[in-house]
């Protein structure tokens, strides 16, 4: 299969332009504006002392996180190709100079994580025993297949499932309750501030992805209104493990360190995922242009 034309016959930019005023163009300002942050920046010395003053449970946690965020990232910087090559084969440039920030950012939380692995529990050793079977699941073979899928089938179903696996679920789920409860722990208890900041800036950049990929299926969903089956299908296939990996962490411990408890990150995570799945819902019968407008509410609301 031809992933990329072999030739050209025109170009947007010299034809119509850019839509400045779409979603993409409005998430792509964003990035470059706020996602210009370098991990190489943070100061981690404070860090390192509280590194040394936590109880062997508390490391115990900081790694099992750390970890899960480490091998998450690296796996979306590995998997994300294919759906950037279906954008810009679709000719949607707008969304796919959007989509390489995505790709840079997702190699840069890639290099935070190993930069505070290396530097501050400085630990060189294999932590995949960390990884639980629910998450095994969901990042070692759901997402690499649903998003490798896109190469051979760059269908609007298998667009539909590739972002409802990456956006909605890993992204929208697992990694944004995770960072939720990352930061929850060191905020609360006031440590290590410079991980703390570049938790809080890469919060901002999944925001960015998020947004991207509930526009992306809802303008799916919006064109074809039978692809909302394809949406709640793999929706309802993988809700149940994504919060069974919430879970799966906290059994490990007969008391949570830090404080955590996890009614409120499991709450939290059905919370986010809620407001996500009514947008998409509203996305069913509305035009293409309706749909932009929707996001341009939320963009809205966030700039607000």
């Amino acid at each position: 299969m031809t992933l990329l034309p072999t030739s050209h016959s025109t170009f947007v930019t010299t034809s119509r332009g850019l839509d400045r005023q779409s979603p993409a163009m409005r998430l792509f300002e964003k990035a470059k504006r706020l996602g210009a942050w370098n991990p190489s920046d943070l100061i981690f010395d404070q860090d390192i002392q509280d590194w040394q003053r936590l109880s062997e449970d508390e490391r115990d946690l900081v790694l099992r996180l750390t970890s899960m965020f480490q091998s998450g990232e690296e796996a979306v910087t590995l998997d994300l190709l294919p759906l950037i090559m279906t954008i810009a084969r679709e000719g949607r440039i707008e969304e796919e100079m959007f989509l390489t920030t995505f790709l840079w950012e997702e190699a840069k939380h890639t290099d935070f994580f190993r930069r505070f692995l290396d530097e501050v529990a400085q630990h060189s050793g294999d932590l995949s025993h960390f990884a639980a079977p629910s998450y095994r699941t969901i990042v070692y073979e759901v997402l690499p297949e649903a998003l490798g899928r896109l190469i051979e089938d760059a269908s609007p179903a298998a667009q539909i499932r590739a972002s409802v696996t990456y956006n909605m679920i890993v992204e929208g789920v697992l990694a944004e309750t995770g960072y939720h409860a990352y930061h929850a722990m060191l905020e609360r208890n006031g440590l290590m501030p410079g991980q703390l900041e570049g938790v809080r800036l890469l919060k901002q950049d999944e925001s960015r992805h998020i947004a991207y990929g509930i526009y992306l299926i809802s303008r799916l969903i919006a064109t074809d209104d039978g692809l909302w089956d394809v949406a709640e299908s793999t929706l309802n296939s993988l809700m149940t493990p994504a919060l069974n990996v919430v879970t799966e962490v906290f059994d490990c411990y007969e008391v949570v360190p830090f404080g955590l408890q996890i009614d409120e990150f499991a709450s939290y995570a059905l919370m986010q995922y809620q407001k996500r799945y009514q947008r998409l819902l509203n996305a069913r019968g509305q035009t293409a242009d309706a749909v932009a407008d929707l996001t341009h509410a939320v963009l809205d609301d966030e700039d607000a």
